[in-house]
């Protein structure tokens, strides 16, 4: 008989459990009260990244997980779709952004809508 072990059929990495969602919806209603990050249209939507980036300390998120609600930027709907229909990394490529800096530097000032709009205009 052929041994497998526990994690033989598992979707996520060995070891690593899926971890709860940290959720701050005070920082969720000021993401979706500034202007979009590509276009500066409102309104927007609160736009969570999904992949990993190691060097800034974001780990990768698996199926049926949703990243923490620091890591989201504000996009319009338009774009919000076209962000989920494509490879993730390749639409942040195609507009030149990191978004993950930029999620961090909203997050570092949350809730100061002039500081969050200086962000987004120097990335657009």
């Amino acid at each position: 008989m052929l041994y497998r072990p526990a994690t033989a059929f598992s979707k996520s990495p060995i070891g690593r459990k899926k971890r709860p969602r940290q959720r701050a919806e005070d920082h969720l209603r000021f993401i979706r009260g500034l202007p979009c990050l590509i276009t500066g249209k409102r309104p927007v939507e609160a736009c969570h990244i999904r992949y990993a980036d190691p060097k800034n300390g974001k780990r990768e998120v698996g199926g049926g997980e949703k990243p923490d609600d620091k890591y989201t930027v504000p996009l319009c709907p338009e774009k919000h779709r076209e962000q989920h229909d494509m490879n993730e990394r390749d639409f942040w490529e195609a507009h030149g952004i990191d978004p993950v800096v930029v999620a961090q530097a909203l997050w570092a000032n949350s809730g100061d809508d002039e500081v969050g709009e200086q962000i987004l205009s120097e990335y657009r």
